[in-house]
């Protein structure tokens, strides 16, 4: 009898293909951290040589960090930008462009969130959890109320986790990235942003609603099936400023009823980047801001 062998399509995407979707994801890295997400375990030479062929093809540029041409960070050109639009991993969002002077501005904010991704995805590899090199989505808007006040928060990133030990758990975070460029008292009003989104019922045209009616959502319910917990995450200065700053959003958290009141639904905790880097999201390097401030993982906040 003769059988008819059926060629399947491959299931996985080329290394051209998730390199390209990992910059166009986080807008901006550079060749270490595209081999860290990538393939931590290849010769760092084999990234260079995904890289070249895209760089050829006009579809990612590059600037250089510092005085050293050695460091290099990649972003997407507009032809770029045309590639990725519709492929699954943009749905729902437009893939940034920068031209050169712009990269270079964004780059340290940019660059170091990659680096607060990295920590996690490392952690992640080394537990066995299911957190992925793109399940870290940069600069995440929703609405405020119109209050007179902001009309939206941009967090710097919403990330998504699923510990799979000693039971299978799912958790999201919004993530503020503090590189202790802005005072004290604007990084700890964040909080009172996040607070205004968490109570924020939209009105529907032409009535008034309650989040009693029937039917009405609040308008984080839209998009997340339980309200992510909150992260800061800092570095830039010495750690007695740092440790400063975690105490103002400590203070924040205990002297604003709004903030008090998001804290008794919503895990908050700050930690210092170069502990998640050394030690792991998972180690006790995390200050609750509500409650004791006993370190603890990210997780038992």
């Amino acid at each position: 009898m003769n059988r008819t062998t059926t060629i399947q399509p491959p299931t996985s995407d080329t290394r051209a293909h998730q390199a390209l979707a990992l910059i166009a994801q986080h807008r901006m890295v550079t060749t270490t951290q595209l081999h860290q997400m990538l393939a931590p375990e290849t010769p760092t030479r084999k990234i260079y040589k995904v890289l070249a062929p895209l760089r050829a093809q006009g579809l990612i540029s590059h600037t250089v960090l510092g005085r050293s041409n050695h460091l290099q960070a990649h972003f997407l050109t507009a032809a770029g930008a045309h590639t990725v639009r519709d492929w699954p991993e943009m749905r729902g969002r437009a893939p940034a462009v920068l031209a050169d002077a712009a990269a270079s501005l964004r780059a340290a904010h940019t660059l170091t969130g990659v680096r607060a991704h990295i920590a996690f995805l490392t952690d992640a590899r080394n537990r066995g959890d299911e957190y992925g090199p793109l399940d870290w989505v940069p600069e995440i808007a929703h609405r405020l109320p119109d209050t007179g006040g902001e009309d939206q928060i941009i967090a710097d990133a919403v990330f998504h986790y699923t510990s799979t030990g000693p039971r299978r758990r799912q958790y999201r975070a919004f993530v503020e990235i503090d590189r202790a460029t802005m005072s004290s008292e604007r990084l700890a009003r964040k909080l009172i942003s996040y607070a205004r989104f968490h109570d924020y019922t939209p009105q529907p045209a032409g009535r008034r609603t309650t989040v009693t009616d029937q039917g009405t959502l609040l308008a984080w319910q839209r998009f997340y099936p339980r309200f992510p917990r909150i992260l800061f995450i800092l570095t830039g200065a010495p750690r007695p400023t740092l440790t400063r700053r975690i105490d103002d959003l400590r203070h924040m958290t205990a002297d604003h009823s709004l903030v008090t009141s998001l804290a008794a639904h919503v895990p908050l905790g700050a930690a210092i980047l170069e502990d998640l880097e050394t030690h792991g999201p998972t180690a006790p390097v995390w200050t609750p801001l509500t409650g004791t401030a006993e370190p603890r993982p990210w997780t038992q906040l």
